[in-house]
């Protein structure tokens, strides 16, 4: 009794207190010094409230050519463990209008148990991982299976297996990078037709290991940016897996996406923090320049007006609107920079 007095104290005390000392984590004052500093705006009803398919914790998120948006959905699944056994029966990969926020097209259905990344690559092949099925899968646009990876449902950590693999990036020649990351820690590169090369990392927090590697991205050199959530930092790697640098500001907290907008090469990033996993506090939304300095930061703290979220993966468009899935919420949102013309949107 008196440790269930103790606790639901503690979750009152921090509850209570938190709002209050997380106004300012440290990003606030970078930001106060600058003039330039760009504002978003929540787009109101995008996607349309009626697509036809649920939203059910978006995991993944990806721009085709079109700067149309791939969501990687658990429809009808949240992630509870152990992992089901049985894949999804309803579409999982869901393709929606960047303007209006209609369903354009909708497929993967009997293929995943627990889906979590997705990317589209420079020929608008679509790229996810599934955690449940420990696998990485290739399609085309339309949803024709083109690649697998890994043993379904059989974890590893050689060059056939994964442990829980959680995202995908691809270079400009077709090799591509795996962040292996809830179990194994490390990032895998393979070459254009699927055969491993080399990976790198362990668990740990020096130069070159990993807490979690969840998301990861290429910039315009090829060199590897790795969201390291659990160490609250990025990472940065040249093609060969050698460190180069790695951010972590005073405002970070768990990284769980970047996202490297391709015509400037600015920075996007998502974190949550949570406090002894008892009390959500929300996430943040940074944009970060190529110099490292922080442009701007949203969300549970800075100019929002919207819900408590768990944003897990992030993605922008050619035009600079930001779009994120919230796990915590059922939902993606999207926004557009102050000034610009937005569509669906109320005041």
């Amino acid at each position: 009794m008196q440790i269930r007095i103790t606790k639901i104290f503690l979750v009152v005390f921090i509850a209570a207190y938190l709002p209050v000392s997380c106004n300012d984590p440290g990003h606030s004052k970078i930001l106060a010094a600058r003039t330039d500093t760009p504002s978003y705006k929540l787009v109101r009803n995008w996607p349309l409230p009626a697509i036809g398919i649920p939203l059910s914790q978006p995991s993944g998120l990806g721009i085709d050519s079109a700067q149309n948006i791939f969501v990687f959905n658990r429809t009808g699944r949240t992630w509870t463990e152990p992992f089901p056994d049985s894949v999804i029966s309803a579409n999982t990969i869901l393709l929606l209008d960047r303007n209006s926020g209609k369903l354009l097209n909708s497929w993967g259905a009997n293929l995943f148990i627990m889906p979590h990344g997705l990317t589209v690559d420079g020929y608008n092949q679509v790229w996810v991982t599934d955690v449940g099925l420990q696998q990485v899968f290739k399609f085309d646009h339309e949803g024709k299976l083109l690649m697998t990876l890994g043993v379904a449902k059989i974890p590893g950590d050689d060059s056939l297996h994964f442990n829980r693999p959680t995202d995908v990036a691809v270079s400009k020649d077709g090799s591509f990078y795996v962040s292996d990351g809830y179990r194994n820690s490390r990032i895998v590169k393979f070459s254009g037709a699927g055969k491993y090369l080399f990976s790198w990392g362990r668990k740990g927090s020096k130069q070159g290991e990993f807490n979690l590697p969840h998301a990861i991205d290429l910039d315009s050199s090829g060199n590897v940016w790795v969201a390291d959530r659990e160490n609250n930092r990025i990472q940065v790697f040249n093609s060969s897996g050698k460190f180069i640098k790695q951010l972590q500001y005073p405002g970070f907290s768990n990284l769980y996406s970047i996202t490297i907008e391709k015509r400037s090469q600015q920075l996007f990033a998502i974190d949550f923090l949570s406090v002894l996993s008892l009390v959500d506090k929300g996430s943040d939304i940074y944009q970060i320049d190529s110099y490292g300095k922080i442009l701007t930061a949203f969300g549970r703290t800075g100019n929002y007006e919207g819900p408590l979220c768990r944003y897990h993966d992030i993605a922008v468009d050619h035009d600079g609107n930001i779009y994120v899935c919230d796990i915590l919420g059922n939902q993606v949102q999207k926004f557009s920079r102050a000034g610009k013309n937005q569509k669906n949107e109320t005041n």
